[in-house]
């Protein structure tokens, strides 16, 4: 008879997200997971079935809480320049001094994994497809009642900012300071009105 779990699974999902989002995927050994969650290999395996598993596991868990929790900030009521600047300016996830910038781990995955693998990429290209929705319903918004230029092109502009945004928490993981990355967000949201 199978001994009882000892631990709370969604816990340990919770901490695999924050070693991998750190680290990343190849960084991260399962030895690293074992020390880190307080688990033995066999439990490991067990539990999870392997390390890919568990990574998968771990972007689930990011795109539930993390990604659904920008999302929401960025469908908050309010003037869309002024969501769509606070959006930005939270996202671009700016460290305090001395620290490292963990960057966005759908993004950090997406840089170090690309789309060589399938359930990967499905992850996060489903992440990504949420936040160019959300951005053109903040969008056409925002252009209906007149807060935008009544010219926007809507999905044009939703993936310039997708892309702008992913370039920004390039550059605050890269160490680039929050002066330069403000004025880049703030040039970009004058154009839009």
């Amino acid at each position: 008879m199978p001994r009882p779990r000892e631990f709370d699974e969604d816990d340990v999902v919770a901490r695999a997200t924050d070693l991998f989002w750190r680290r990343g995927y190849h960084a991260t050994s399962v030895r690293d997971l074992g020390d880190a969650l307080s688990l033995s290999a066999s439990s490991l395996y067990r539990t999870f079935g392997d390390k890919h598993a568990l990574f998968l596991r771990a972007l689930d868990h990011y795109r539930a809480t993390d990604s659904a929790e920008a999302r929401d900030h960025l469908l908050r009521p309010g003037p869309a320049p002024e969501v769509l600047r606070e959006w930005l300016t939270r996202m671009v996830d700016l460290p305090e001094e001395g620290a490292a910038a963990r960057g966005c781990f759908v993004v950090n995955t997406a840089t170090e994994l690309g789309a060589d693998d399938p359930a990967v990429d499905e992850r996060t290209q489903a992440a990504f497809g949420v936040t160019r929705d959300s951005l053109r319903e903040v969008l056409e918004r925002g252009r209906r009642d007149g807060e935008l230029r009544t010219d926007l092109d809507v999905a044009a502009t939703a993936e310039s900012l997708f892309t702008l945004v992913l370039g920004l928490r390039v550059r605050a993981r890269a160490g680039h300071g929050p002066a330069e990355l403000t004025s880049v967000i703030d040039t970009t949201i004058r154009s839009l009105r």
